[in-house]
C-alpha cells in the first residue's frame, strides 16, 4: 500500500463530525442488483435533496460465487453426518437443508461473476432514476469489472475517475456512500492518494470492530479483502456502519410494503415488486416468503446523512483486519466513527413519508 498522508487531528475531527447544515455532496457507490436494499437507499437519497446532493452514482461488482465451494463442502459434510463442523457455521447448514427440501443441490445454483454483477447494477441504477422520473444523464458510471488481486492493484473504471474528479472539485468534501464492496473507492485512493483528505467514506459491512466474530460472512467485505483492508488502513475518514447487529435491525415486512410502499407512484410500485420478487429468495431457497421480513441493509448509509441521531455513532480507533478476517486492535491507529445502533422506526417513517410525497 502506498504511503498516504496523515490527516491532522483537527482535520480528521472535522471530517468525522456529524453532518449538519447545508446538503452534503454525495457520490453513491452501489451493487444495486445484488438484492433489493440498494434500490430503496437510492430512491430515498434522490428524494432527500434537502440533506444531500447526489452528484454521481457508480456501479460496483458483485458475486456470490465464493459461496459455492463452501456450499459443496457443507453438503458433503451433511450427507456424511458431520453437521457440526466449523464450515457449517454461518447458515450453510440451513441453506443446504432448504435446497434439499426443494429437491435441489448446491451444484444446481448458478452465480453471476463480478463483471456481470457490475453491469446488472449499472442497469438497475438507471431503472431507479427512470421510476423516479429523474434524469440520469452524466450521473451514472460503470465501475470495476473485477476485484483487486493484490494490495496495490488499481482496477481502472469510469467510477474511479469520477470519484477522483469529484473529490478534487468543489469546496466541500465529497461523501461516498459505499453499499457493497469498496473496489472502486480503494482503486481511486491508490490512483490518486492526494484525495484522502477530500473524501469521507460511509461504508456498511461486517461486524462491529469490538466483535470477536470472523467477518467472512459479510459479502461487502469478503468479496474484495484487499480493498476492504485499505479502507481501514489508509487513514481515509471513515464512517463505519456495521451490518450485523446494527444495520440488521432495518427489517421491513410485507404488510408494511402493502400499506406504505405499494401504490406510491412508479417507484413505490417497483420497490414493492422487488420485495415480492426478491432474487435472493430463490438462491437461498427461502420458503414462507409472505410471512418473513427482509433487511433493507443499505438505507443505513442514507439514514446517517439525513439524521445522524437515527444511527448513533461513537469515535474509536480503526481496527486491523487480519489474514483470517478477524478484528485486531492497536492503540496507535487513526480514528474512525462507528455506529452502534439504529432508530429503526424513525428511519422508515421518513422513508415512507418521502415516497408518499413524491407520489402526489
Amino acid at each position: 500500500m502506498p504511503e498516504f498522508k496523515k490527516l491532522t487531528a483537527e482535520l480528521m475531527d472535522e471530517r468525522l463530525a456529524l453532518p449538519t447544515g447545508d446538503p452534503v455532496r454525495l457520490l453513491i457507490d452501489t451493487d444495486t442488483a445484488n438484492e433489493i436494499d440498494d434500490q430503496y437507499a437510492l430512491a430515498w437519497a434522490l428524494l432527500s435533496p434537502e440533506k444531500m446532493t447526489v452528484e454521481a452514482i457508480t456501479a460496483e461488482p458483485f458475486s456470490f460465487a465464493h459461496h459455492q465451494p463452501e456450499l459443496l463442502k457443507a453438503e458433503r459434510a451433511i450427507e456424511e453426518g458431520s453437521r457440526h463442523k466449523e464450515h457449517l457455521v454461518g447458515g450453510f447448514q440451513g441453506w443446504i437443508d432448504r435446497l434439499h427440501a426443494q429437491g435441489r443441490r448446491a451444484a444446481d445454483l448458478s452465480f453471476v461473476g463480478p463483471a456481470e454483477g457490475m453491469e446488472l447494477s449499472y442497469a438497475e441504477i438507471l431503472k431507479i432514476y427512470d421510476k423516479l422520473g429523474m434524469p440520469s444523464d452524466g450521473k451514472v458510471f460503470r465501475g470495476a469489472p473485477r476485484y483487486m488481486t493484490q494490495p496495490e492493484d488499481i482496477v481502472a473504471s469510469d467510477a474511479v475517475d469520477t470519484i477522483i474528479d469529484l473529490a478534487k472539485s468543489g469546496d466541500a468534501p465529497l461523501y461516498i456512500a459505499a453499499m457493497g464492496c469498496v473496489t472502486n473507492i480503494a482503486s481511486a485512493l491508490l490512483k490518486a492518494p492526494e484525495i484522502i483528505d477530500r473524501i469521507v467514506v460511509i461504508w456498511t459491512s461486517a461486524y462491529p470492530s469490538s466483535s470477536p466474530h470472523c467477518c467472512r460472512p459479510s459479502l461487502n467485505l469478503v468479496q474484495d479483502v484487499h480493498a476492504s483492508r485499505l479502507i481501514f488502513d489508509s487513514g481515509v475518514p471513515h464512517i463505519y456502519l456495521p451490518g450485523y447487529h446494527v444495520g440488521a435491525q432495518l427489517k421491513i415486512s410485507r404488510p408494511e410494503m402493502e400499506a406504505f410502499v405499494k401504490g406510491k407512484g412508479a417507484i413505490g410500485d417497483y420497490l414493492h415488486h422487488l420485495y415480492t420478487h426478491n432474487p435472493l429468495h430463490d438462491m437461498f431457497a427461502i420458503t414462507n416468503r409472505e410471512q418473513r421480513t427482509w433487511v433493507i441493509w443499505d438505507i443505513i448509509n442514507i439514514a446517517w446523512l439525513i439524521n445522524p441521531a437515527w444511527v448513533p455513532t461513537f469515535l474509536t480507533k480503526s481496527p486491523i483486519l487480519d489474514d483470517d478476517l478477524y478484528w485486531q486492535h492497536d492503540e496507535g491507529r487513526h480514528m474512525m466513527r462507528e455506529a452502534h445502533d439504529v432508530q429503526r422506526d424513525e428511519i422508515f417513517l421518513d422513508f415512507y413519508a418521502k415516497l408518499a410525497a413524491a407520489a402526489t
